[in-house]
């Protein structure tokens, strides 16, 4: 709580104003915590559910997947607290020329969230490259749809962003959109190796 209230000067510069709202923020930020913590568990136990219906090959890039799924993961929450917040918390602060005191609640619930959200999605290229491994999309689908992704993108941005200026939004949307394309080359490799692959498929079925 300490090192994700230094942006603001620390926990001492926010305010507790309802008699369970420390607990409450504590929770908030012990559930994120755990949330990183086990991400590599629960990949491994969703793993664990799909592998009896997957082939040979389908089931080791799964569990190659897993590892890749934990780092992607801690480099949203990384890129939100390096990138995203330290501009949107200085136009917050400065929004308005009235002096401001931060609840923690409010305060821990926007970084959280936020974090949350951001390293979810960039969890979205590894979930497109698995997807098109096994043959549930092509990626020449994804490139035809660029146009329709970017305003999906754009309304993901306005819900998980907790102000109305579009700089903020810009923040938020800017990773996810490189993301977008960054999957659509993955699903591209994904898909020339599945190709590579049919043959060897056939000839073992």
């Amino acid at each position: 709580m300490e090192y994700l209230a230094k942006p603001v000067g620390g926990l001492a510069k926010l305010q507790v104003i309802q008699v369970t709202e420390g607990i409450g923020v504590y929770m908030r930020v012990a559930l994120l915590s755990g949330i990183t913590i086990m991400l590599p568990y629960i990949a491994f136990e969703l793993w664990l559910f799909a592998a009896p219906g997957l082939k040979a090959r389908d089931r080791k890039m799964g569990l190659l997947g897993i590892p890749l799924a934990a780092l992607l993961f801690l480099m949203g929450l990384a890129c939100t607290n390096y990138l995203l917040l330290p501009p949107a918390l200085a136009w917050l602060a400065n929004f308005i020329e009235i002096p401001q005191a931060w609840t923690a609640n409010n305060y821990f619930g926007f970084v959280t969230s936020l974090m949350l959200w951001v390293g979810l999605f960039f969890e979205f290229p590894l979930v497109i490259y698995i997807l098109t491994s096994i043959g549930l999309i092509k990626p020449q689908v994804l490139l035809q749809q660029w146009r329709l992704a970017i305003v999906i993108i754009a309304i993901i941005a306005a819900v998980i962003t907790p102000t109305i200026d579009p700089v903020n939004m810009g923040l938020v949307m800017l990773p996810m959109t490189l993301l977008y394309f960054v999957s659509i080359g993955l699903s591209y490799v994904a898909y020339a190796g599945r190709r590579r692959n049919m043959p060897e498929m056939e000839t073992s079925v």
